[in-house]
């Protein structure tokens, strides 16, 4: 699984033409699933995500986790996010995982902020969304499963 993860002082969505939400402080997180991740994949990023200690303390050190701060997540599938690029100009998307195996996997990591206490909006899987934001920092991680799991060991 890939991420985007961008830490915001505000983010609202727009679906299919629809306000879908607003938040203040927080964390906006584009989702891509890859064809071959699993829950274990989805547990992982989710947990990395929920408990990123990027939000500065007192003396200005990226210190403090989103529950510190009592923010919010915003959760957006983005299967772009598996795009290969490296051919001509017009990005491929088949990299990325079918719907059968992706919306299960979004789901997951939704269901994991929910277990952890960790209050989110998100998109539509597969809907026209609009996502206005002011990246705070401006902080913005790319986190990779494969690279990730794999400096781990898992």
């Amino acid at each position: 699984m890939r991420a985007v993860v961008t830490r915001v002082s505000r983010a609202s969505i727009e679906i299919n033409g629809v306000p879908g939400g607003t938040m203040g402080q927080g964390l906006l997180v584009l989702l891509g699933v890859g064809p071959n991740d699993t829950e274990k994949e989805a547990l992982y990023l989710a947990d990395k995500c929920a408990l990123l200690r990027i939000f500065e303390d007192e003396n200005g050190k990226m210190n403090r986790s989103l529950a510190d701060v009592e923010g919010k997540m915003m959760i957006v599938s983005n299967f772009t996010l598996y795009a290969d690029c490296s051919h001509g100009r017009r990005p491929d998307f088949f990299p990325a995982a079918k719907p059968d195996i992706a919306v299960p996997l979004y789901e997951r990591f939704k269901a994991r902020m929910a277990e952890l206490g960790v209050p989110y909006l998100c998109g539509e899987f597969g809907a026209d969304m609009k996502i206005d934001h002011v990246n705070d920092g401006p902080v913005t991680l790319i986190m990779d499963t494969d690279q990730m799991m794999k400096k781990k060991g898992e």
